[in-house]
């Protein structure tokens, strides 16, 4: 036997019901902190200072990232494949 109940309430007279606290108030404060400590973040930040954390070290500008890719595209274009060993045995 199969049952299906369908209950239509919003969240808070469900929260009301389960008898579960009402966060919405610590909620809202805490959103507000954490915009404000992102907003004093960003405006000590120097789009340099951002660009240089969001990337690896090896790649710190355009240019040296655009070289990366065009070297890959190279290699594949050639017919070199990448490989951590690379031995050659003679006779």
């Amino acid at each position: 036997m199969k049952i299906t109940v369908d209950v239509e309430c919003t969240p808070e007279e469900a929260r009301l019901f389960l008898g579960l606290p009402n966060i919405a108030p610590l909620q809202d404060a805490l959103v507000q902190q954490m915009q404000e400590r992102m907003g004093a973040s960003l405006n000590a930040l120097e789009p340099e200072a951002l660009v240089r954390a969001w990337f690896p070290t090896q790649v710190q500008n355009l240019g040296a990232m655009q070289d990366l890719f065009w070297s890959q595209f190279a290699k594949a274009a050639a017919g070199v494949r990448p490989s951590s060993s690379s031995s050659s045995s003679d006779g």
